[in-house]
């Protein structure tokens, strides 16, 4: 039995796929007869040595994980600075990683997540403890670099794609004599990945999406105005996906809310979708329907993407792998190797080429007009969303989700002051 304990943090948005991953930490930690704690609220959980002792649960409610939305042990966005700047923190985290002789530190986020396991990595090594930091991906934004995709998105494109499909029967179906426009509005602040997966709804440019709006082009209302005109006149009703990262030529948000920036320093977005309604019934007067999914992209376990739970396992399994294995300050990402069929492999990659570094969508992804995905953007995310991984149902016709009892580690050090 190796010598010292594994802390695992979850970090961020959850998504539909993010507990699966725990799962695979978890089971192939105890396999290897490690003991796992996990940090409740993430790596707030953390710095407060408020940890949580999952050896207590049973194997059942860990393989339960597998099937479950949420982030099973809390997540937070919580970012913290440079070494310099926010140096006490990080050595209180040190602190408590020696308090309770944790080796192995497995943080499951996006790109702050991956400089954070990067810095602990580099404080650990300026006090000569031995410490392997694992970053592990997961985002439904999609942006991580150097993985061809990250567990979480594909989940949440099936989800997308199936939403907009649908919802584009009904506004068929009542087109004649109610709502003309539709407007989807996908999770996406600087990146188009989402809104991109909306085009595997439909095939050519009279099927849903007839239009999707890119972060990574500007928007042009005027532009937008005649396009949505020419689309109901052509087929009698317009089906439109917007990013809610979507900018105008000056870099303002179309869709900021007002309401200040996050921890993370990143404005706070919400409402394009009523504000493009708005101003399409209000310029062409077309009735104007639209949804703001918002946070069921990410938890719709129910609609989950097998090939996604698969991605999610097996990050999951080889960061546990990777660091018993003396790997330090890595990443175990997705490399695809085949399209057709579609393969892939789990290889580790360096956090230093992956932290805060952004992965937008390529130029040949989007239609030379840019309201729409290419065939090369389809070959691409068409396998992600593939498979179908549904959980198991009760008898009440709702799924089986676990909760886990989450029993605290006791405290060996003083109380952090959050101040």
């Amino acid at each position: 039995m190796s010598s010292g304990t594994l802390l695992y943090a979850q970090s961020g948005g959850v998504t539909a796929v993010i507990n699966a991953t725990a799962s695979a930490v978890i089971q192939t930690a105890r396999a290897h007869k490690i003991k796992v704690l996990a940090a409740r609220n993430g790596i707030l959980g953390a710095l407060r040595e408020d940890l949580i002792d999952t050896s207590k649960e049973p194997i059942a409610a860990i393989r339960a994980l597998t099937h479950t939305p949420g982030g099973a042990f809390g997540s937070c966005r919580f970012k913290l600075k440079s070494l310099d700047e926010d140096r006490a923190k990080y050595e209180r985290l040190l602190d408590v990683l020696r308090a309770h002789d944790v080796r192995w530190f497995l943080y499951n986020g996006g790109n702050d997540s991956a400089d954070t396991a990067l810095k602990m990595s580099k404080l650990a090594t300026e006090f000569d403890y031995p410490l392997a930091c694992i970053g592990v991906p997961k985002t439904i934004d999609n942006d991580l670099a150097l993985t061809d995709c990250s567990p979480g998105f594909g989940s949440a494109a099936k989800y997308t794609a199936v939403s907009v499909r649908e919802a584009a029967l009904d506004v068929a179906a009542m087109a004649d004599t109610s709502t003309k426009v539709f407007v989807y509005e996908a999770m996406g602040r600087h990146a188009g990945w989402l809104a991109a997966s909306a085009g595997l709804a439909g095939h050519g440019p009279d099927e849903a999406p007839h239009l999707i709006l890119f972060p990574e082009r500007p928007f042009d209302e005027a532009d937008f105005f005649a396009r949505v005109k020419a689309v109901v006149e052509r087929v009698g009703y317009c089906v439109v996906v917007a990013s809610e990262g979507i900018q105008t030529a000056d870099g303002s948000f179309v869709a900021d809310a007002g309401g200040g920036v996050d921890s993370f320093g990143h404005s706070q977005l919400g409402g394009v979708a009523s504000h493009l309604a708005g101003r399409v019934q209000h310029v062409l007067g077309y009735k104007v329907h639209w949804a703001l999914p918002d946070y069921l992209q990410r938890s719709a376990r129910h609609l989950a993407s097998k090939t996604d739970l698969e991605h999610a396992q097996a990050v999951g399994k080889a960061a546990v792998e990777f660091a018993l294995a003396g790997m330090n300050s890595v990443m175990p990402v997705i490399v695809r190797t085949s399209d057709a069929p579609y393969r892939w492999k789990i290889e580790a990659a360096p956090l230093s080429k992956i932290a805060n570094r952004e992965k937008k969508l390529p130029a040949g992804f989007l239609r030379r007009d840019g309201y729409s995905i290419t065939e090369k953007a389809r070959t691409y995310l068409e396998p992600l969303i593939r498979g179908e991984a549904p959980p198991p149902y009760g008898n009440d016709g709702l799924p089986k989700y676990v909760t886990l009892k989450n029993v605290p580690v006791a405290r060996k050090l003083e109380r952090w002051s959050e101040e």
